[in-house]
């Protein structure tokens, strides 16, 4: 071999083993083969209509779509997402379908209705008639003042029957009660969104500590972990620059693993709100590094194959 090749492939070698030593950030981001960002929120203040949140004034008052999404989250391996809807007006829940249509990111919605509104049986019927639609969110007010009447029931049953999931905005006050729905209607998916309301993770209460614990010894109740830094102090003090460490939010996930394991905890970004605890890279690097570190198993299960279970999300790219 000449000397000059020889040098060339030397070189080259050289070049690929130094490549092979630097971490890529990609890779880094991309714990599992696939990822699911199952708590996204989209809307468009531009409408005539307007919309009925977030409220004007607020960094959140601005057009967020699929493609403003993609912008942050694409980079680091993210492109499918489930929609949790936040407003109450029911037309919104097919303005996201609308949306769904035409943007294969989206692979299912979570849409926003009460269970006890008279005309829920057929407005359930009608959204779920799209495959995307796959669940029901309620919150705070309208889970705690209905759940017990008849018609509130009425309404989980048949969201039972047809499958459809129920996801649960709200804090520790609720878990108990969602612990004896969950036992009542044991075929009924539950996801508990935003840590079950953990608040921050330096201070966590007794009242959450034990709900959560309750709601992890029912088999059909998921957690999703989201929410973390929008809960912390600072993000009230200092919005944006919550902690961005895994270490300070260990307390939070350590319960939440040891309530739910490995097959029953989701990844969900809360974006845009997530905003007011830190970017998109510092929310996902938080439970990057905590999921990693369980072993890839885990992080399948977390990022994407345990919202596959719980959502029952659709394929809207069946060559990925």
């Amino acid at each position: 071999m000449k000397r000059r090749t020889f040098l060339h492939h030397t070189t080259v070698a050289a070049a690929g083993i130094a490549a092979a030593l630097v971490p890529n950030p990609l890779a880094e981001a991309q714990p599992a083969s696939r990822i699911v960002d199952t708590h996204t929120h989209f809307y468009d203040p531009t409408r005539k209509e307007g919309v009925p949140w977030p409220p004007k004034g607020t960094p959140l008052y601005r057009t967020v779509l699929p493609k403003d999404w993609l912008a942050v989250a694409a980079p680091l391996g993210v492109k499918e997402t489930v929609i949790v809807e936040a407003s109450k007006w029911l037309e919104d829940n097919a303005w996201i379908l609308n949306v769904a249509e035409n943007e294969p990111c989206i692979v299912g919605f979570v849409g926003h209705l009460t269970p006890n509104e008279i005309d829920f049986a057929g407005s359930l019927k009608r959204f779920a008639a799209n495959p995307i639609f796959r669940g029901v969110r309620v919150s705070n007010a309208n889970f705690a003042d209905n759940v017990d009447k008849p018609e509130f029931r009425a309404g989980i049953k048949l969201m039972t029957e047809m499958g459809i999931e129920l996801d649960i905005n709200g804090g520790p006050a609720l878990h108990l009660p969602v612990a004896k729905l969950a036992s009542e209607f044991s075929e009924l998916r539950i996801v508990i969104d935003h840590v079950g309301g953990a608040g921050d993770a330096s201070a966590l209460h007794k009242e959450w500590i034990e709900g959560m614990i309750a709601l992890g010894k029912q088999k059909n109740v998921y957690c999703k972990i989201s929410g973390m830094q929008e809960q912390t102090i600072e993000s009230e003090k200092s919005p944006g620059h919550s902690p961005h460490d895994v270490a300070y939010y260990a307390p939070i996930l350590d319960h939440c693993w040891n309530c739910f394991g490995a097959d029953r905890l989701v990844y969900g970004s809360n974006w845009p709100v997530s905003d007011k605890g830190g970017s998109y890279a510092d929310q996902f690097k938080i439970v990057s590094d905590y999921f990693t570190a369980k072993g890839s198993e885990a992080c399948e299960k977390y990022f994407w194959k345990n919202s596959r279970d719980v959502y029952r999300w659709i394929e809207r790219n069946p060559k990925k």
